[in-house]
This record gives structure tokens, sequence and C-alpha cells, in this order.
């Protein structure tokens, strides 16, 4: 007999910042496994590629632009997922940028374009979303933050303040939501290889020191978060909220330190 343990198959699953990277991958994934999957993010061409590019016999995903840094944005977005397919399932907040500066050189601007997008608007799309989520009494909400969730990387101060945001919002938002039938969770990766990121680790020192301090002695792939995510949104994790889940190689287990063996 089938266990449907696991499975997402059915499931209206939105993933913002889903055209490329990250939010990409786990598009695919759920798509693969029998889910109808809506992708979002600013650029209408590559969104459009991508979805096409998703899109195989048996798969459906659907491409809609929204910049998640314009409230007006994400409540059309809402509106129209709720019309058009009449429930959300799984939201998967993904849309993220960053600029690595140093503190002193971080302008306003700078610091708006982070926060906007990636604790603002991932806060604006998981409310929007969960209200209906509240109305259907279920719903699994997913947020992509970062080893900077839990310390920062140099030179990259508001990008770790809004992923530690984030995971302050995941925790505040499962407290909340819990009695009415919504989890909300996190998954914190490691160094992954994507395509915005691609330029920094081809630098062989940094490739060094990220597989020197990452038991698995490698950097991490988009799909290697697939996994976990598929796991929160299933009924697998009926009774898992709150948490954030590092997929991060065990970069965060502890220090490798230089002493001799």
């Amino acid at each position: 007999m089938p266990d449907d343990l696991f499975s997402v198959t059915g499931q209206v699953v939105l993933v913002s910042g889903g055209s490329r990277g990250i939010g990409r991958a786990l598009a695919e994934g759920f798509a693969q496994r029998g889910a109808r999957v809506i992708i979002t993010g600013r650029n209408q061409t590559t969104l459009e590629q991508t979805a096409t590019a998703l899109t195989t016999a048996g798969t459906t995903v659907q491409a809609l632009v929204c910049d998640v840094a314009q409230p007006a944005a994400i409540d059309f977005l809402v509106k129209r997922v709720m019309r058009d397919c009449g429930r959300i399932d799984t939201l998967i907040n993904s849309a993220g940028v960053n600029r690595r500066k140093s503190a002193a050189t971080v302008t306003e601007e700078d610091y708006d374009y982070l926060l906007d997008i990636n604790l603002k608007g991932a806060f604006l799309l998981s409310q929007a979303v969960g209200r209906h989520m509240i109305q259907q009494r279920s719903g699994s909400q997913i947020n992509i933050a970062s080893l900077a969730t839990d310390r920062p990387l140099k030179h990259a101060g508001p990008y770790a303040m809004s992923k530690a945001g984030l995971g302050q919002m995941t925790r505040s938002l499962a407290l909340e939501w819990g009695p009415q039938g919504v989890r909300v969770n996190a998954i914190a990766p490691g160094f992954i290889v994507t395509d915005l990121t691609i330029k920094m680790w081809t630098d062989e020192r940094m490739q060094a020191w990220a597989k020197a301090n990452t038991p698995q002695g490698r950097l991490g792939q988009p799909q290697d978060l697939v996994g976990v995510a598929l796991f929160l949104a299933s009924p697998a994790a009926a009774f898992l909220t709150g948490q954030i889940l590092y997929v991060d190689g065990g970069f965060s287990a502890g220090w490798a330190w230089p002493i001799p063996e």
C-alpha cells in the first residue's frame, strides 16, 4: 500500500523567489511530487522561463510576478492564488537579497532594500497567506533562513539582521497560529552554490575555508534542501512547528580548529 506520510501530492504550494537558486530547486521538488506550484519573483521573463522549464507531463508550475517589497503586490498575488486555487497549503518564503559591505559604508537605501525584501516582505506575505490558512485551519509555512540567523558573517550586517529577524518571526507566528492548525518552520541553509554565489565559491581560498569547516567536506547544492522542505510540508511533520532546521553539512555543529590530529 502507498504510504502518504511524506506526500505533498495535490497541495497548492506558493514559492516566493522561485525563479532561481534555492527557490527554484524547491519549486521543482514539489512539482515533481504532484503539487500544484506557483512561483513568484520580480522579473517576468525569468519567471516564465523557469515555469516553462519546470512544467512537464504531470507537473504544473505557474508564474506570477510579485515584488515582496511592495505590499500591494503581495495583496494582489494572494487574492489571485486564492481565486484560482481556492486554498494555499504550503508557503515557502525564499525571496532574499544581499549586499556585502562594511557597516560604515551601508547606506539607508542598502538597508531598506535588504530589510524590505528579506524581512518585511516575508512577514507581509506570511501574514496575507496566514489569514487564509487560519480560516482553513491548516497550512505549513517554510521560511528560508540562513547560517546568519545564528551568527553574522563579516561585512553582511543588514543581511544577518534580516535573517535573525526571520528566525524570531518563525517562532512568533508558530506560537500564535499553532492553535489554528498552521505550522511555521524555517530552513537555515549552509553554504549553497547558486547562480548568485557561484562567483564567490570559485575562489579557492573560500572553498578551502568552507570545506575545512564543514564536516561533510563539501559545499551544498540547492537540491540538498528539497527533502527537508518536503518533510516540513508533509503530514510527517504534523507535530513540528517553530523550529529552525540547519541544513549545513554540519557547519554549525562546532569549530574545526587546526589542532594536530
